[in-house]
């Protein structure tokens, strides 16, 4: 049984381990520091890392059989709300401002700025948000009746979400590579089923030790309490985790597989073409945090990780 005192130390523990491994990672040059808690440049070697993950999960991939979707971290207000986002993570979510008033605004908000005033109220909001899920973007592509059999999505980029922290492992800027699958409620829970596997494949190729644990998704205010209870009972998502900082933590989700059910097929109108509602699921790989693991369990210097390791990932 763990002690009040015990309890009361652990998270400060925790919180040191946090700080070191970000200040490892400032000084030996891989990632950039900013003026904003977990926003980070990062170096030639890191993307070269981020690279690396990228050939392993590609070559677990559907391959040729799934449609290559690239978007921009931005996308249009109206599909972000139909995903219900602001709904359930309204703390996370990220919009785009922007100056659309007259010579005589502009004037007022350069006086405000000069005497240390603050000019947001200048600021009207755009037609475009962040995106907070790599798959979020396409879902308004497929609204209609799908061709049979659905479909099968390969699709990688920036997300966005607004968790300010020290711990490297929560950047509010990162990149998600997702497969996706849009189609009858058989072919979501299998494809969420599968990537488990063949998720833990990928991490046991990067030479990572990874744990597959039902999770739910941290859902704002009261009701959310209920949405995820009843996440974690219908066994919709399982994240796959490893223990970045040893014992002071319960590991770090690395990778996620969700079934969405008709959540997208409902806010986004997608039928089969069977005329039923559309169900959907998703395996999201966050690439920031696989190349963190991989400089936690291997070292900072990727000339000394294993060599098959190396060999898998062409570094």
């Amino acid at each position: 049984m763990t002690t009040s005192t015990e309890t009361d130390v652990f998270p400060s523990e925790l919180d040191l381990a946090r700080a070191e491994f970000q200040r490892e990672l400032l000084a030996g040059g891989l990632l950039i520091k900013t003026d904003v808690d977990g926003l980070y440049g990062r170096s030639g070697v890191f993307e070269d890392i981020i690279d690396g993950i990228d050939r392993v999960v590609v070559a677990a991939g559907p391959g040729s059989s799934a449609t290559r979707l690239r978007f921009p971290p931005v996308f249009p207000r109206t599909s972000f709300e139909r995903t219900d986002y602001i709904a359930s993570f309204p703390n996370l979510t990220g919009a785009i401002n922007t100056f659309t008033g007259s010579n005589l605004d502009h004037a007022q908000l350069l006086s405000d700025r000069a005497s240390g005033e603050s000019w947001d109220r200048y600021l009207r909001p755009t037609e475009t948000m962040l995106v907070s899920a790599a798959c979020h973007p396409a879902y308004a592509q497929y609204s209609g009746v799908l061709p049979e059999g659905g479909v099968l999505l390969d699709i990688y980029g920036f997300c966005f979400r607004h968790e300010p922290a020290i711990d490297p492992a929560r950047m509010q800027a990162f990149r998600m590579h997702e497969f996706v699958t849009i189609g009858d409620a058989h072919a979501a829970a299998a494809h969420r089923e599968t990537w488990i596997r063949r998720g833990l494949g990928v991490l046991d190729e990067l030479g990572l030790e990874a744990t597959p644990v039902i999770a739910n998704d941290p859902f704002f205010g009261r009701a959310g309490r209920m949405l995820a209870a009843n996440q974690r009972e219908e066994n919709l998502k399982t994240e796959l985790v490893v223990r970045l900082y040893g014992d002071h933590d319960e590991g770090t989700a690395i990778v996620s597989s969700n079934n969405h059910l008709d959540h997208f097929g409902q806010t986004f109108g997608i039928t089969t073409s069977d005329g039923e509602v559309a169900h959907s699921s998703c395996v999201g790989f966050g690439m920031e945090r696989i190349a963190l693991a991989l400089l936690r369990t291997h070292g900072l210097k990727v000339s000394g990780w294993p060599a098959e390791i190396r060999g898998r990932m062409g570094l």
